[in-house]
């Protein structure tokens, strides 16, 4: 069964990601009946995604604030303030983050997605010392061997790179 949600800024579930960085889950897969989960990200230059899939999910990513390269298809694409890159089941995707700092919300659908950030995260402690926490690589290689909703291709395919 789906319920309202309502939730303004700051609110949601926040999340430290073993792929870096301090998420907020917006809207969970329960509240949607499934349909959908909702994340917010702040990330920083560099962050970065392995090049990756989703078999069974759609990913959604729409800029709030900032600049990502998106890459699929062997290409790179620049996406700015509202753009948005749409990576359809089965695409091998990745992106980077260009700008000093970026604002994204990310959806996935179905919602069945959701259990790889969950296992691949822990609740936040602190949002200062949970933001500067390094990636933990080998935590999200372990975790997406057992996923079935993302299946880690390699690294991070960027011909640009940002420093």
């Amino acid at each position: 069964m789906t319920s309202t949600v309502i939730r303004n800024a700051d609110e949601g579930e926040h999340l430290w990601f073993a792929g870096g960085g301090v998420l907020t889950l917006k809207v969970s897969a329960e509240e949607t009946g499934g349909a959908f989960f909702l994340l917010e990200d702040h990330v920083v230059r560099g962050k970065t995604t392995p090049l990756h899939r989703h078999q069974d999910e759609d990913e959604l990513i729409y800029v709030l604030d900032g600049e990502l390269i998106a890459h699929v298809g062997g290409a790179e694409h620049r996406v700015g303030k509202g753009g948005l890159a749409f990576f359809p089941r089965g695409v091998a995707h990745s992106f980077l983050i260009t700008s000093e700092t970026a604002h994204l919300l990310s959806l996935q659908t179905p919602g069945t997605g959701e259990r790889f950030y969950r296992d691949a995260s822990d609740p936040v402690t602190s949002a200062t010392a949970d933001a500067a926490r390094p990636p933990d690589l080998t935590r999200l290689r372990e975790v997406a061997a057992r996923s079935k909703s993302v299946e880690l291709l390699g690294p991070p395919p960027f011909a640009v790179r940002q420093t």
